[in-house]
């Protein structure tokens, strides 16, 4: 006999052995000991939550010859013919293969025959939703007056799709999640009965792997034995999954809420040694930060080893929920830029550098800016500078270290005395300020290129190559023409807007805070006008 996949060997044969359903088993139990048993029944619910077994059940046990409290007896000649497929009383259709009005009308002119054995011929039509609008059509009429001898069930993952004319002549039954607790129950049951030994962490793993669905619980189970080993562990469930090692995405993590760059650099090249794919990487970080900033609020989390909730919980204490919430964001930000880039690793180890930052570095530069502006006005610098101490303080002081908001400002006074009051020759000092600041993808795309005042208010960056169509993105993003037109303010002593100069093709891309409000009414699909 041929080898047979656990989901299919562990399939539940009665309604007691289903798993997390009982609202739907008690109630079917019911109507088939009272003898009302509906002519059309409609089985909803997610992938792998008992659809499709109910449905076997439920035919088997209507034509039970031996029923006991509504179950199927399993022993009865048709209790076997219906569980090794030789009933032919009993039709299973898939409908995803079978969804044409030839199929259907095959079945309305089966249905006018007697069952050849069975009390009742049962009709079974999975993913039902499927069936071409033609196909409902011809369904309709047998489905409203079948023959006393003939049942429907359909089961979906998607009743929406459905005509309203089906959804009100079947009776609904909605298949809920499995929860984590009723999954591991079961696959205890499996693993005893398959001399499958598992730690209690792996099957807490399989749980939250399964995402509610039974089949899928089964499968994952299936693959952590096919090397002939019977013993599964938390590891071997994440190699064969392709989880990458929580140390690596713990260490990244940490890196970035310490503000750390020489560990992340260290654990990105242990992730590109180990060969694993970044963009999976970067994806499992983020599942990692919003799992800390759940346990931050609730207290409570899955997946995780009692060590792993205790480095989870040292973590959370350093850093708050607003910056959890923000770093998920600039984390997604980051992943979508890696899917247009051909510079994966590139990509993303200058994001880890920039998230390496304070994440308040607006802030200082904020300060930094009402500074300057002081020091242009009156020229006495040294008197205002108790001043901008106190304001960096009072901003930065819950998330920042003193110690590096000094740094930072000692570092940013010494380069704006650096900063030559000629601005062609200050410009290459500024453009390297910004590979110092860790804005490594501003830095590449303004390399090689001339700054030169244009007029009192305007400077001008002249590119001698041209613009390319990514450059003019990354340069046209609104927190990079802030960034360089800050830098450029610091150095001239006063504020100056900029425009991009492509000597090529002698275009001039000036930046207009209106495209800005544009592009977000086109994004929101709000009517935009602009009003003189």
């Amino acid at each position: 006999m041929g080898y047979t996949a656990l989901y299919r060997k562990f399939r539940p044969t009665s309604f007691s052995e289903l798993v997390g359903q009982e609202h739907i088993t008690r109630t079917l139990k019911n109507q088939i000991i009272a003898n009302r048993v509906g002519h059309a029944y409609l089985f909803n619910g997610g992938r792998g939550t008992g659809k499709t077994s109910s449905a076997k059940i439920l035919a088997r046990a209507i034509n039970c010859l031996n029923p006991k409290d509504g179950e199927p007896c399993n022993e009865c000649e048709i209790c076997k013919g219906a569980l090794n497929g030789s009933l032919t009383d009993i039709v299973e259709m898939d409908a995803a293969s079978n969804n044409s009005v030839e199929d259907i009308r095959s079945i309305r002119e089966e249905v006018n025959f007697l069952p050849t054995k069975a009390k009742y011929r049962v009709y079974i039509i999975d993913e039902v939703h499927m069936l071409s609008s033609g196909a409902f059509n011809a369904l309709l009429k047998t489905l409203e007056e079948p023959p006393e001898h003939v049942k429907f069930i359909l089961a979906t993952t998607e009743p929406q799709k459905l005509p309203a004319t089906i959804l009100s002549r079947c009776q609904r039954f909605d298949f809920k999640r499995i929860s984590n607790e009723d999954i591991i129950k079961r696959l205890k049951i499996v693993c005893d009965e398959s001399d499958i030994e598992i730690t209690e962490g792996a099957l807490n793993i399989i749980a939250v792997l399964a995402e509610g669905a039974m089949r899928d619980a089964l499968s994952i189970l299936e693959r952590c034995i096919q090397d002939g080993e019977n013993k599964i562990d938390e590891d071997k469930i994440r190699d064969l999954v392709g989880i990458p090692k929580i140390t690596f995405v713990h260490g990244i993590t940490e890196a970035i809420i310490e503000y750390n760059i020489d560990k992340a650099l260290n654990n990105i090249d242990n992730i590109l040694n180990e060969g694993k794919d970044l963009n999976n990487f970067l994806w499992e970080i983020i599942k990692y930060v919003k799992d800390i900033l759940i346990y931050k609020a609730s207290g409570k989390i899955d997946l995780y080893s009692d060590d792993e909730i205790n480095n989870i919980k040292i973590l959370s204490e350093k850093v708050t929920k607003d910056d959890l919430v923000k770093l998920i964001y600039e984390l997604s930000s980051l992943e979508n830029d890696m899917k247009w880039s051909t510079q994966k690793n590139i990509m993303f180890q200058a994001g880890v550098i920039k998230l390496c930052s304070p994440r308040n570095i607006d802030a200082i530069e904020q300060v930094q800016r009402y500074d300057q502006n002081m020091i242009a006005q009156s020229g006495q610098r040294q008197s205002q500078q108790p001043q901008f101490q106190n304001i960096v303080g009072s901003k930065i002081k819950e998330k920042v270290p003193m110690q590096k908001v000094q740094n930072n400002i000692t570092k940013n006074s010494d380069n704006i005395n650096n900063y030559s009051s000629d601005l062609s020759k200050s410009w290459p000092k500024i453009v390297n300020d910004l590979r110092q600041n860790g804005k490594i993808v501003l830095y590449t795309n303004l390399m090689n290129t001339k700054a030169e005042q244009i007029n009192d208010t305007t400077v001008g960056i002249k590119f001698p190559k041209g613009i390319t169509a990514f450059g003019k993105t990354v340069l046209e993003k609104q927190e990079n023409v802030k960034e360089i037109s800050n830098l450029i303010s610091m150095a001239c002593g006063k504020n100056f807007q900029i425009k991009y100069i492509s000597d090529n093709t002698n275009q001039v891309i000036q930046h207009n805070p209106e495209d800005d409000i544009k592009k977000l009414a086109r994004e929101s699909d709000i009517p935009f006008n602009i009003v003189e």
